[in-house]
């Protein structure tokens, strides 16, 4: 999986540069005079525009939503009377002035892959259409219609295409991209302990007939836990919610832990509307009891706290249990050994994914010593904000 990731980041820095790259060679060869002279420098700063315009409409790649504002740039940078876009299978739009109001119809799948010469068509017009690419496959094409033609304006339809095709390969990876994370986060949410399952299903029997009603009780926390483990309407919560589910899990330990589980709580009321990954805390807690307190004979403390820091929330789980070795944890959360505590690597993994390298988890841990998790959520991030539990918290 840490290879695939490698490879996907190489692509997106190569992807990227050949879209700068592209950019620049356009605007070289755009900026030059088709008469006599230098481009102005507003025409510098217009084709600049142009290309931004162009690039943050062609983000999502080749679509029939975004395909007109794309069009009307291109036509723009190109001083082409109109331009049309095409996908592999149909036309997605039809911008400006045409012959006849009429664009080329959609090459054949078997038309090979080349910059069309200069068609003469009705009143003098003419029309470049060039090959959009995504690596060796053809998906789509660029059509650009004008008065006054040469061969600067097909040399620029050409490199134009070539730039289009470049935006569309950087949309269709970052979408490949985004959609291994979401994957990933999905399976990595799909995770519950099998131990957990086992030792509440086990407590919840040892109630049934001393005490019908705690099981009762119990089988209702245990199906609103995997309800919340499992909720497909968005990858973020808000940490009310984490920790309300929390509450949940804590309430079946107990079932089986008695008196030797304590839990202390230390939350900021600031912080409760906070947006963060699903499951980010629990499986901490759960490290905390499984590794921590359960092989110590009188159990102990789990400490929960979360306090605002400015731009940040800083959340920690600590638990005063039997510790383990730093460089054990160092393993575990590089990959190199599978190891306990799967549950940090699991969560220090969808910390880094969504919210970048250098913001997984900070561990303080030691043999006998207990163990120290902290971790630093932003307050904001775009996904977190786009989030349904997000926005119904704010």
């Amino acid at each position: 999986m840490d290879s695939t990731w490698a490879l996907l980041a190489v692509a997106a820095l190569g992807a990227t540069a050949l879209v700068l790259l592209a950019a620049w060679g356009i605007l070289a060869l755009l900026r030059r005079d088709r008469t006599l002279g230098g481009e102005s420098e507003h025409e510098h700063y217009r084709t600049l525009r142009e290309v931004g315009a162009t690039a943050a409409a062609l983000a999502g790649g080749l679509e029939p939503g975004s395909a007109p504002e794309a069009a009307a740039a291109l036509a723009r940078l190109l001083r082409a009377e109109g331009v049309a876009l095409y996908d592999a299978h149909r036309r997605l739009t039809l911008w400006g002035r045409w012959p006849g109001n009429t664009a080329p119809e959609l090459p054949s799948p078997g038309t090979r892959a080349k910059v069309r010469r200069l068609k003469d068509v009705d009143g003098g017009w003419h029309v470049v259409t060039a090959p959009l690419r995504s690596g060796n496959a053809q998906v789509g094409w660029l059509a650009a219609a004008s008065v006054k033609s040469d061969a600067a304006f097909v040399r620029s339809v050409e490199e134009v295409a070539a730039w289009v095709s470049a935006l569309h390969g950087a949309a269709e990876l970052e979408s490949s991209r985004s959609a291994l994370a979401e994957a990933e986060v999905r399976a990595l949410r799909a995770q519950i302990s099998p131990h957990f399952i086992y030792n509440s299903l086990n407590a919840i029997a040892s109630f049934i007939h001393t005490d019908p009603e705690r099981a009762r009780e119990l089988v209702l926390e245990f199906a609103d836990f995997t309800r919340y483990s499992f909720r497909r309407n968005s990858d973020f919560t808000t940490l009310s919610e984490e920790l309300r589910a929390i509450e949940g899990y804590l309430q079946l330990e107990r079932a089986r832990f008695g008196d030797r589980l304590r839990v202390r709580l230390d939350v900021a009321p600031e912080v409760l509307a906070l947006p963060l990954p699903f499951l980010t805390l629990q499986p901490l807690v759960e490290n905390a009891v499984r590794h921590g307190l359960e092989a110590r004979p009188g159990g102990g403390t789990v400490t929960l706290s979360a306090r605002d820091e400015g731009e940040t929330a800083l959340l920690i789980v600590n638990d005063d249990g039997v510790g383990a070795d730093p460089e054990r944890v160092r393993e575990v959360l590089s990959g190199a050994s599978p190891g306990d505590h799967v549950g940090l690597r699991n969560v220090d993994l969808r910390l880094r994914q969504v919210y970048g390298a250098g913001s997984g988890l900070v561990v303080d841990t030691g043999p006998g010593a207990g163990m120290q998790v902290a971790v630093r959520i932003p307050k904001f991030h775009p996904a977190a904000a786009a989030a349904p539990a997000a926005r119904e918290a704010r």
